[in-house]
């Protein structure tokens, strides 16, 4: 079964139909990504993933998204959980007023996670992502040494795991609305996977970095995937091509086109697809 299944989702603003017979299956453990002109409801479809269309007025949901089977849009569904379940990467990061370490022991602090809870999550993202291929040569038995105080030994997966502890290591007790912006998306993400989503939502995610802080979260992206399903709204073709193993293609809010990355870019189907790849549409 698929881990994320649309079934004739329909989304509308008001009178203002933005998304309209979208049927689709999100693969697991990969990077999809979603692409297509400005206005094309790219966002939009993120947002239904784990119901952030919900804190608009007037919005208007019809048809499925189920995820595991069930669909999030039941009267019935527990949102707290989505969510939990659904991280969400914002286009321009929001550090918490609080330190860096704080920022990632957050979320299991508000989930109320005991010692047990946090070790077993450890151990079984290490069998995904083993610390140790984190590590820059000589730090594993370091790092080996702060599982004796497992929420410390938390903060530092989850920052090794969005490639940033090497450069905040030394002052994780320091403000995080002190770092770049960059670190600061990279941050967001360390925090999003503290709570040990199964899902990670990013909504051009790359789009206010510099080259360099772009290609380290593209980096982490790559690395993630291993263990969590990616769904990526953007903007550049260029990336998509780098990092998607799956690509939906929207226009004029329809799915026009969807399928594996290597065969989407080397043989489109669709002659609005092959013009919005070569440029002739934007």
């Amino acid at each position: 079964m698929p881990h994320i299944s649309l079934s004739n989702l329909m989304v509308a603003y008001g009178n203002q139909k933005v998304l309209q017979n979208i049927t689709v299956d999100i693969p697991n453990n990969q990077i999809t990504a979603i692409i297509g002109p400005s206005g094309c409801g790219k966002t939009t479809l993120l947002k239904t993933l784990n119901r952030l269309v919900d804190l608009y007025d007037e919005i208007r949901v019809e048809g499925e998204v189920r995820i595991d089977g069930a669909d999030i849009y039941d009267p019935k569904a527990d949102l707290l959980n989505l969510r939990k379940k659904v991280g969400f990467l914002s286009q321009k990061p929001y550090p918490l007023p609080m330190s860096i370490h704080d920022n990632i022991t957050f979320g299991p602090r508000i989930h109320r996670m005991n010692r047990k809870e946090l070790l077993d999550q450890i151990q079984e993202l290490e069998k995904h992502i083993p610390i140790d291929s984190l590590c820059p040569n000589g730090r594993q038995e370091e790092t080996r040494h702060s599982k004796t105080h497992e929420m410390a030994y938390l903060v530092e997966y989850y920052l090794r795991l969005a490639g940033l502890w090497e450069e905040v290591r030394e002052r994780l007790h320091a403000p995080a609305a002190q770092l770049s912006i960059g670190q600061q998306q990279r941050l967001a993400l360390a925090r999003a996977l503290a709570v040990e989503p199964e899902v990670i939502l990013a909504d051009e995610p790359t789009s206010a970095l510099d080259p360099i802080s772009a290609q380290l979260i593209e980096k982490q992206f790559k690395t993630l995937k291993n263990h969590y399903t990616i769904v990526v709204v953007t903007h550049i073709l260029r990336q998509a091509r780098r990092i998607a193993d799956y690509v939906i293609f929207l226009y004029l809010g329809e799915l026009v086109e969807h399928g594996p990355a290597e065969q989407f870019f080397s043989s489109p189907r669709d002659e609005r697809t092959r013009a919005y790849i070569s440029g002739e549409i934007s």
